[in-house]
């Protein structure tokens, strides 16, 4: 077994890796660029390396770089993680000539998987049912429209390269092609190096349904069963789960026998996905081979008990799989949700600045262990279990540099309704503050009818959210919990304010029962007097709520019940109220006496500025490219310039007519949230 283990990759994932180096008494080496220097990966690793600066192209993903902290380290072996160098076929190569342990697939199987193009020719052949497309590269924009005409629209435009979500663009007309085929052409590079393109058919209301394989030196070959992507947004998993609520028996058996086919025909080993597409009749098309431990490996390893990392670094070594087919069985249910930075609200751009806190919900282990990924027996009835992978802390700095996910919050049950409740009692406690982050939507999604009854698809967001996201309004029952919860908070607050009063000279007061409880638009009168373990709150329509909870004034998370309905709630202070989050709901709740309410009525409304004739830069990030010029008019829909961040092109439309007054930025300037890009007329 190796002694040194180095992880060319920085993040959460790094992290993930090192947990399994460190309980298999492997010592770690991490490297890192100018931005992580405080990085979580590099305090945890045994040791650090520097390698350059922040972009990826002058530092993760410059090979001579890493060899040279290798050799610096005398590592014997190097994890690449996902993305960077983790499907380049040159780095496991260079890897080889230096007589160091590549924990992945041999280059030669990357080479023929790991590019798009290739892989759909060999899956053909090898007799696994593809999607229509064009299979050669792509020159220009312009035979990027004429091949798109022959396929039909919508098409998918891919990067050879590609992962991720990164280089793909669907398109449903000329226009859509050009801009998407530069723009994923554009990523490609930043992203991989590669500009290669291809073009497949677009197939509408498609399931992204993925087989994990596993694959050994010695011939030994197995699928551990499928996680369901199809919660996707801009071709970026969100929310993944395993099993997939639509698939039978009949149909994982087959596409996994036929996943471990396509492993073995290219000499395959080490851990791999194979990703299908499946239509409603559970018809499943292969789409590409992912030659890399994928960002949702979690899923399988809490159904499975299986540690993939694990499992990769013994396969590095020489060894042999420790299980066969038979052995692997899947036992109750997981769930992943993705938390990224970036602003739900703002049409789910980046966001990038400190955590100014942030706060997980507490790991927990049920059925399988999640230190040591193995089965203790059955887990008791009801157990759930919570595993949180990330790479940060409260504190540390989001970059605008890299991907912007934060943590991938895990739950495991023994059925999927109970992982459901069990992922949004975690995501209600998962306090993170100072940046945008998108746990109200991934709260949303939790909640909505189609993904609870498992009917989903690639177009979900797409077709549930065609507006963006813009928060929950909650239900007449929820608004008086929330209700409940703001006035039992409020009567604590001014009873700590009376007992302070109280121990001064004639400075004593009394806790007022009767106050008004005002939610978005809707007033709720309410009574509030103390009750044994917490308060009773009346309406004044009579009903009443008792409110029993361990919360003090100062606390940020509110857990208890009102009447007999548990919640976990967060909450800040703010003037004459408080802050409420729950289950995707943000709103602020004003507590006021009955004669401040009144007078509250006759006091004049607070109108936001008029932007109308502004373009504000929606997202901290570089201007790549200004498509107008001063004095010119521009039409509804127009490109008017492009914002890189986090490695993802952004175009900028105008909303409306009009003509550009002045231009403010050019590219090359990095601008913040709201700066003005242009003005018009």
């Amino acid at each position: 077994m190796f002694k040194k283990l180095l992880i060319a990759n920085r993040g959460e994932i790094a992290c993930r890796v090192i947990k399994t180096a460190r309980k298999m008494g492997i010592t770690t080496v991490a490297i890192y660029s100018d931005a992580d220097r405080n990085a979580l990966h590099v305090t945890m690793a045994d040791e650090a390396v520097h390698i350059g600066p922040p972009p990826a192209a002058e530092s993760y993903i410059v090979i001579d770089k890493v060899m040279g902290a290798i050799r610096r380290t005398g590592a014997q072996a190097v994890h690449p993680g996902y993305g960077f160098l983790s499907e380049n076929k040159t780095f496991a190569k260079v890897l080889e000539a230096e007589g160091v342990a590549f924990i992945g697939p041999p280059a030669g199987a990357i080479e023929s998987m790991g590019d798009k193009i290739t892989s759909k020719k060999i899956a053909q052949e090898a007799g696994v049912s593809t999607v229509p497309g064009h299979m050669g590269l792509i020159r220009d924009a312009d035979e990027a429209v004429k091949i798109s005409g022959k396929i039909g629209y919508p098409v998918m435009l891919k990067a050879s390269a590609g992962g991720g979500g990164k280089g793909m663009r669907i398109a449903w007309t000329e226009d859509e092609v050009r801009e998407g085929f530069h723009a994923s052409r554009n990523e490609a590079v930043a992203s991989f190096g590669d500009d290669r393109m291809f073009i497949e058919k677009c197939v509408t209301q498609p399931r992204h349904i993925e087989i994990q394989v596993l694959a050994d030196s010695h011939g030994n070959a197995i699928y551990l069963g499928e996680r369901e992507c199809s919660i996707q947004r801009r071709n970026q998993k969100v929310i993944e789960e395993a099993p997939s609520p639509f698939l039978d028996t009949q149909t994982r058996k087959a596409m996994g026998e036929q996943a471990v086919a396509l492993a073995q025909a290219v000499g395959y080993t080490s851990a791999g996905t194979v990703e299908f597409i499946v239509d409603g009749n559970r018809n499943f098309y292969f789409l590409e081979m992912n030659t890399r431990l994928q960002v949702e490996h979690p899923v399988t390893e809490l159904i499975t008990g299986v540690d993939l990392v694990e499992q990769m670094i013994r396969i590095a070594a020489g060894a042999a799989l420790p299980f066969t087919q038979k052995d692997i069985t899947l036992t109750g249910w997981a769930m992943e949700s993705r938390l990224y930075a970036e602003d739900p609200y703002r049409n789910f751009l980046p966001s990038i600045g400190r955590l100014t806190r942030y706060r997980p919900p507490q790991e927990v282990a049920a059925g399988p262990l999640l230190d040591s990924g193995k089965w203790q027996g059955d887990a008791p009835a009801g157990a759930t279990a919570v595993r949180n992978d990330t790479g940060v802390f409260e504190g540390g700095e989001i970059p605008m540099y890299y991907d912007p996910m934060i943590a991938k919050l895990c739950t495991w049950a023994s059925d999927r309704a109970t992982v459901i409740e069990a992922m949004r009692n975690a995501l209600d406690g998962f306090e993170l503050e100072g940046i945008g982050h998108n746990l109200p939507f991934l709260a949303a999604v939790m909640d909505h009818p189609k993904f609870v009854m498992g009917q989903i698809t690639t177009a979900f967001i797409a077709e549930e959210y065609p507006d963006g996201f813009t928060g929950v309004t909650p239900g007449g029952d929820d608004l008086k919990y929330l209700a409940a919860v703001a006035a039992h908070m409020n009567m604590l607050k001014e009873a700590r304010a009376a007992q302070i009063s109280g121990t001064m000279p004639n400075h004593s007061r009394r806790v007022a029962p009767d106050w008004v409880a005002v939610l978005g638009c809707e007033a709720f009168p309410v009574h509030v007097e103390r009750a044994d373990c917490g308060t009773r709150v009346t309406f004044d329509d009579g009903t009443h709520h008792k409110v029993i909870s361990d919360w003090h004034p100062g606390d940020t998370l509110f857990i208890g019940t009102v009447g007999e309905h548990p919640m976990i709630v967060k909450t800040d202070f703010i003037r004459d109220g408080v802050r409420l989050r729950y289950r995707g709901v943000d709103m602020k709740a004003i507590l006021r006496t009955p004669r401040q309410a009144e007078l509250a009525t006759l006091m004049p409304r607070k109108l936001p500025p008029d932007t109308s004739k502004l373009l504000l830069c929606p997202m901290p990030g570089l201007i790549v490219k200004v498509d107008v010029k001063e004095g010119q008019e521009v039409q509804e829909g127009q490109a008017l310039c492009t914002i890189e961040a986090m490695k993802m092109e952004n175009i900028l439309r105008a909303g409306k007519t009009g003509v550009v007054a002045r231009i403010n930025a050019a590219p090359g300037d990095s601008l913040a949230v709201d700066d003005v890009i242009m003005e018009f007329e």
